[in-house]
């Protein structure tokens, strides 16, 4: 197993939160997780998932992740300051909106 095996996990799990279905896509995300613990993307798209579910800590452990693994993915920073808003931490927020800005216009 290898690195295209984890996208495809991931792939998949898009599919499954694209209709909302989050438990399903986070089986998914953690399957293409244990494949490749280094694919930046998997933890972004379930932290994603786990905001889609309320859970925002456990959303912004795995968007740290991201972030760990790849520190100019703008996607993630963006990710997790959505979940810092919904926990309260704004200041925190505010800042992962800038830094998102500042890698990539999209997010601005």
């Amino acid at each position: 197993m290898g690195l295209n095996d984890a996208k495809v996990y991931t792939s998949r799990g898009y599919a499954y939160h694209s209709i909302r279905q989050n438990q399903r896509a986070i089986e998914d995300y953690d399957k293409g997780i244990k494949i490749d613990p280094n694919f930046a993307l998997a933890y972004n798209n379930r932290g994603i998932a786990y905001g889609h579910l309320g859970q925002y800590e456990r959303a912004t452990q795995d968007l740290d992740r991201a972030i760990q693994l790849d520190s100019d993915f703008a996607m993630a920073y963006y990710n997790r300051g959505v979940a810092y808003s919904f926990l309260g931490r704004d200041s925190e927020a505010y800042a992962d909106e800038r830094k998102a800005c500042s890698l990539n216009s999209e997010y601005c």
